[in-house]
This record gives C-alpha cells, sequence and structure tokens, in this order.
C-alpha cells in the first residue's frame, strides 16, 4: 500500500484525521458493508474518538466531493475512522491484508504527525522573526516620521539664502 494513496485518504472532520469506511474497505480488499458489520459486532471498541458516523449535512457536502450519484451509491453516511479507530480495526480484522494496510495507514499518520510539528516550529520561528525585525522596523518608521516632521518645520520658518554661486 503506498503511502501517498493512503495520505490522500486521509480527511479532516471535525477537527479530526480521520478516514471514511469505504476507503478503508479498498484498502482492505472488502466490501464496505462487511467492514460495518464488523465494526458494529465489535461497537465497544470504538468508542466516539475512535470511530463516529457522519452527519447527514457532512455526507452531502462530502458526496458533492466524491461526486457520488443521488440515485446510485452509498445510502447511509459512512463510518469516519480515526487513528485510534484504524488500529482498533487491526484487532478485529485479522488477514494478512488487513495487517500489512494497518501499518501503511499507521506510518502515513505518523507522517503527517511530523510534518504538522515541523510546519508549526517554522511557523513560530517566522513569527519570532516578524516580531524581531518588526520592531526595528517601526523604528525605522518613527526614525523617518521624525525627519518628515523635521522638513516641513523647515519649509515653514524663514526661506534661507541660497548657498552656492549666486547670480
Amino acid at each position: 500500500m503506498e503511502l501517498e494513496n493512503i495520505k490522500n485518504s486521509i480527511l479532516e472532520i471535525r477537527g479530526k484525521k480521520v478516514i471514511l469506511d469505504f476507503e478503508l474497505a479498498k484498502m482492505y480488499q472488502t466490501e464496505t458493508k462487511r467492514l460495518k458489520e464488523s465494526v458494529k459486532r465489535n461497537a465497544r471498541r470504538f468508542p466516539e474518538d475512535f470511530m463516529f458516523e457522519l452527519t447527514q449535512e457532512e455526507w452531502t457536502h462530502l458526496r458533492s466531493q466524491f461526486a457520488t450519484s443521488s440515485w446510485g451509491g452509498k445510502r447511509y453516511p459512512p463510518f469516519a475512522f480515526t487513528e485510534q479507530g484504524v488500529a482498533m480495526l487491526s484487532s478485529i480484522l485479522h488477514s494478512e491484508i488487513a495487517i500489512g494496510v494497518n501499518i501503511a495507514i499507521m506510518r502515513a499518520f505518523v507522517m503527517m504527525r511530523q510534518w504538522a510539528l515541523n510546519h508549526h516550529e517554522l511557523t513560530e520561528r517566522l513569527n519570532a522573526l516578524e516580531q524581531q525585525y518588526g520592531q526595528k522596523f517601526k523604528d525605522i518608521e518613527q526614525a523617518l516620521s521624525f525627519l518628515i516632521q523635521k522638513d516641513k518645520n523647515t519649509t515653514n520658518q524663514q526661506q534661507r539664502d541660497r548657498i552656492g554661486f549666486k547670480k
């Protein structure tokens, strides 16, 4: 299983990174119906922070993105599995394919988390630079304002004699 394909299947819904049941079913090479049956048989293993069912509004919004036909396709909103929910799937799905897919999915989640941490560190560094140099820019701006005001005050005073050759 390619990490890039898994990364593309990870969505952010309700502020959580999730993979939808039909995407997982494709990865596990099983029917979505069978995956959902297994989850429902083991419902106690999937609390709300491991897996949740999308609301009709969330599902309608996603359907437009997936271009699912209104007459065919999925009739019920899908389950969304968080990283912990995907890990829990490995305890109820015992095939060799499921084991390999779960390992790949865990790696994809870890890779995305590491990227987010690096991104956060870069953001903090940029903010620090902006604050550091922003103050200096303010100082320069104040100095320029002072000089402009000084020039305005000078023009209001008497005109000075011209320096240099006089004609």
